[in-house]
């Protein structure tokens, strides 16, 4: 069986954040089970472990949903939210495993990476992963994808032989490249990170634009993460699901969310 976990579906500040009272925060302060934390993904197929991102919760992440191993971490791309909580791996490697984790990356952040984790250089194999080639695990196939979100990012493509999901967390829109691969695919999982007004249109999507991409390249199911709850309007995880309970084919995600891909 090769299964795919979502993690984390909040966008950079969390929910709650630990400085906003906004209505989305408060629901999530009193019932812990609709919090938050920063997105990332994880992918077993049985013979391999793999991490999207690991962004300042992944810790917390992975003792919550009682993963203990990993040995490939890709990341979508060189924002803290995505990258920060690198370090969290360092005693897994150099105490337990004491063998170097891949960590493939966009080709732009590898200065960057050697920069901020001058440490960590023994504690992952460093490989920039190339947009339309093909990672095989088993399995599964993973194909990074071009995303528009300003700087180098990708989404990736997972296949298997019986399912298709497109993971776009940080994205504005699709390249028309990009849309015309994911056409028809079983999941898009996407950027929607505002709700109301898209403060940052080239880089991000809200609800709405998330709901009719998924509409204009075909998906099957469009599952809304990143969100950011807060802004541009404040909502909650219940007026969320219930406003778009009737939409078919989309769900919000929620942090743990299961789909399995054999």
């Amino acid at each position: 069986m090769v299964s795919f976990k979502i993690l984390g579906t909040s966008a950079g500040p969390g929910v709650p954040a630990f400085y906003c009272n906004c209505r989305g925060c408060q629901e999530a302060r009193q019932n812990p089970q609709l919090a938050r934390t920063r997105t990332s993904a994880f992918l077993d197929t049985g013979t391999n472990k793999i991490l999207i991102d690991a962004g300042p919760d992944i810790r917390s992440q992975m003792i919550k949903e009682s993963i203990t191993d990993i040995d490939t971490v890709f990341l979508t791309h060189w924002h803290a939210d995505h990258y920060s909580g690198l370090g969290e791996f360092e005693y897994y490697v150099k105490l337990l495993t004491h063998k170097k984790l891949d960590l493939y990356l966009p080709a732009s952040a590898v200065v960057q990476f050697y920069s901020t984790f001058p440490d960590l250089i023994d504690v992952f194999h460093i490989i920039p992963w190339e947009y339309q080639k093909e990672y095989f695990f088993g399995g599964l196939c993973l194909t990074p994808l071009w995303a528009n979100h300003g700087i180098e990012t990708a989404g990736f493509l997972l296949e298997t032989r019986n399912k298709r999901i497109a993971y776009f967390p940080d994205t504005a829109g699709l390249p028309n490249e990009t849309a015309k691969q994911l056409r028809g695919i079983d999941y898009l999982i996407c950027d929607a990170t505002f709700y109301g007004e898209n403060w940052y249109p080239d880089t991000h999507m809200n609800c709405e634009q998330a709901i009719q991409l998924g509409k204009k390249i075909n998906a099957q199911h469009t599952v809304l993460t990143h969100l950011s709850i807060h802004y541009s309007q404040a909502v909650t995880t219940r007026q969320l699901e219930q406003e778009f309970q009737n939409i078919p084919g989309v769900i919000v995600a929620r942090d743990g969310m299961s789909i399995d891909l054999l």
